[in-house]
């Protein structure tokens, strides 16, 4: 074998081959570097092999290694079974798999098998019954004499564990030829990591599980490092710009909340005075805001935009949806009435004129608070002195759509909002680019929401008790998972629904009906007829989820519960309990998954979306929780975002302090990790530039 490089391509690894090439590539393997680094799912521990000759026929386990001789598949019978016979020199014993047909092409005649189980004795035959095999691919240079942790790799299309293991271990000496070292030794002996090279061996052929485990931390902490050399850069950027300083004084702090017909929780309070710190300086604010719905956020970011106006700067406010962000300008005209502050509302939906207008009064400095959808986002949209800028629900927007909205203006400040909250791990990761703070309480005189879940069998129970609850003159949710019958399931839909409750179920009642499907206009329709009770009833999709503040509706119905995420059903229990009274959530669930089961458990033991939170990212993964693909989340081959959380931390720290020291990465001790991210994230979302 010639010698090899990291980007040798695989085929030109002894055993490999243009064949087996395309094979691994459909696994991503494709070169050297490829290879070393597709790491085993899982170990089993092979026994020490003993001579055949040895068995008495009553071992319990035993471990056996030979040829195999003659196979055959018996097919009749009632119970067939696959059978071949094992030579290891000193004798031989019989190997039998019940209902094993699809050993026919895996084991065959001539190959070396290593075998472990249960010996017995059938007709003075001794054999093992269904026992663990493996292949031995590379006999002359395989130790069978010792015990051995064997690597279990993922199958790269057609080809089986052992014959990759065996691929691996031709090049696996060449690593600490290979794999460049990251960090010094000092860097290293300081966190008890070892030495790179030494962990990716250790990862395949561990002299123990504590030299794996230890293998694994270290390369976990290499993935963490790159995320957070990458967030940590971004925030640079971010924040490296020059921006207006909006200092807040008491004059403008008193004007401001002279807007609200209330007062501001002390949560509300300790958040704008972060804000208010975050706006003096002559750098932008880079900040995320956590609070339940309800919490008050939209108050906060109203506060912040204000400070924009009374500086004489324009502030904008991003929602993900139409319905969301005519809600926020009805809540900015509201609180606004009679002031001199000139607001404007911009949705896709809106008529030519009417969005020229806009656009042009926008230009010219004429609108001083503009709230909208990605309108906002079109390259059409310039603001005169843009100083101020809140995405709401930020998770439903993209990486690269949040940065294209800072970039409006010259050097806006930034404050994003969400009613999800974000576990700490997600918010060191999705959002590790910001400052946090959470709103923890909630504004007084609220009543309390008692959650718990049914079974969809007592549906009629239900119909009766949202029936005794319109009757005493409240208003009620139902909400499904589809908005018309799929044909092919079991689930109920939001259109048949309605159908059933206007005439069956509540035919003294005016029943609503809304989804995403329906015009824009249809929709505010059915909304505002709802806010004023006209309809009392609201059959609706996962719509609802943001934007509708209805505090007569104290009881929400969601059905098929169990294919909601535990967090949007937080948020959709989020729609009920904004009033005085008491509320009521009633999860029907249709299915006995366990793990759906553990979700819906959850949310009617605590309110706590905090806890919340870490529950449905523990149970679905961060991939769900957000969709990687959408939020610009790194694919983490080895580390674990939940219980590796505390190695985050210091990855965190030391790419921090790594980019404050060497902001291009450009010093020579840098130069590994500076191709290593141009390797692993450069290309996808621009973090550094090359050259």
């Amino acid at each position: 074998m010639a010698s090899l490089e990291l980007d040798t391509p695989v085929q030109y690894v002894k055993g490999v081959g243009p064949r087996r090439a395309e094979q691994l590539a459909t696994s991503g393997v494709r070169t050297v570097e490829d290879l070393l680094l597709y790491f085993p799912r899982r170990f089993n521990l092979r026994r020490q092999v003993q001579p055949i000759k040895t068995l008495r026929g009553d071992e319990p386990a035993a471990t056996v290694a030979g040829v195999v001789g003659e196979t055959n598949y018996h097919a009749f019978g009632r119970r067939p079974y696959f059978e071949c016979g094992l030579d290891d020199g000193s004798g031989w014993v019989v190997l039998k798999w019940f209902h094993g047909r699809y050993l026919q092409g895996q084991i065959r005649t001539g190959m070396h098998l290593g075998v472990s189980g249960k010996v017995t004795v059938f007709r003075e035959t001794l054999q093992f019954v269904n026992p663990r095999w493996e292949v031995i691919w590379d006999p002359a240079g395989t130790n069978l004499q010792v015990d051995e942790l064997l690597p279990v790799y993922p199958a790269c299309g057609p080809l089986p564990s052992g014959l990759i293991a065996n691929l691996i271990k031709r090049v696996l000496p060449e690593a600490r030829r290979l794999l460049a070292r990251w960090f010094d030794d000092e860097h290293l002996r300081r966190r008890d990591l070892p030495d790179r090279p030494a962990a990716v061996v250790a990862m395949h052929r561990p002299e123990d599980s504590a030299a794996w485990t230890r293998a694994r931390r270290r390369l976990a902490y290499n993935e963490f490092v790159l995320m957070q050399l990458g967030i940590a850069l971004q925030r640079m950027r971010a924040v490296s710009r020059p921006a207006h300083s909006l200092t807040v004084s008491e004059k403008i702090d008193r004007r401001i909340r002279a807007r609200f017909p209330f007062d501001l929780t002390a949560a509300q309070d300790s958040v704008i005075g972060e804000i208010s710190a975050d706006l003096a300086r002559p750098r932008p604010m880079n900040r995320l805001l956590q609070g339940d719905v309800g919490s008050g956020k939209t108050v906060v970011a109203l506060y912040a935009a204000l400070v924009a106006v009374a500086h004489r700067r324009q502030a904008a406010i991003m929602a993900p949806t139409e319905i969301l962000a005519r809600q926020h300008f009805a809540k900015v005209e509201q609180y606004l009435s009679g002031s001199r502050v000139r607001s404007a509302l911009l949705v896709g939906a809106q008529r030519p004129g009417q969005r020229a207008d806009i656009l042009e009064r926008l230009a010219g400095g004429e609108i001083d608070i503009v709230v909208g959808t990605h309108a906002l986002l079109s390259e059409k949209v310039r603001f005169r002195s843009l100083a101020v800028t809140v995405v709401d629900e930020q998770h439903k927007f993209g990486v690269r759509q949040r940065s294209g909205f800072r970039a409006k203006g010259f050097a806006p400040h930034c404050l994003v909002m969400t009613a999800t909250p974000i576990p700490r791990t997600l918010a060191l990761t999705v959002f590790g680019d910001l400052d946090v703070s959470v709103i923890d309480e909630m504004p007084p005189g609220r009543g309390r929401t008692a959650t718990r879940c049914v079974d969809k069998s007592q549906m009629p129970e239900v119909i009766e008790f949202v029936r005794e609850r319109l009757a005493a003159g409240q208003q009620a949710y139902f909400v499904y998972p589809l908005v018309v019958d799929a044909g092919n399931t079991q689930l109920k839909a939001a259109q048949t629904a309605f159908e059933e409750f206007t005439s069956r179920d509540f035919t003294d009642y005016t029943i609503g009906l809304i989804h995403g499907q329906m015009p824009t206009a249809e929709q505010q329709s059915v909304m505002r007829r709802f806010a004023a009770g006209e309809i009392r009833v609201l059959v609706a999709s996962t719509v609802v989820e943001v934007g509708l503040d209805v505090p007569n509706a104290n009881v929400m119905v969601v059905t098929n519960a169990e294919r909601f995420g535990l967090a949007q059903l937080h948020q959709l229990r989020g729609r009920i309990g904004r009033g005085a009274d008491n509320a009521a959530c009633i999860l029907v669930a249709g299915s006995k998954n366990p793990i759906a089961a553990e979700r819906l458990r959850v949310l009617t033991e605590t309110s706590d979306g905090f806890k919340i939170a870490e529950a449905d990212l523990r149970l679905r993964g961060p991939g769900e929780f957000f969709g990687t693909r959408q939020h610009g989340l790194p694919e983490l081959k080895i580390a674990d975002l939940i219980d590796d959380y505390k190695l985050l931390q210091m990855a965190r720290r030391d790419a921090f302090a790594i980019i404050n020291a060497d902001p291009d990465l450009s010093a020579p001790q840098h130069q590994i990790l500076r191709a290593e991210m141009l390797k692993a994230y450069g290309g996808r979302v621009g973090l550094i530039a090359e050259g």
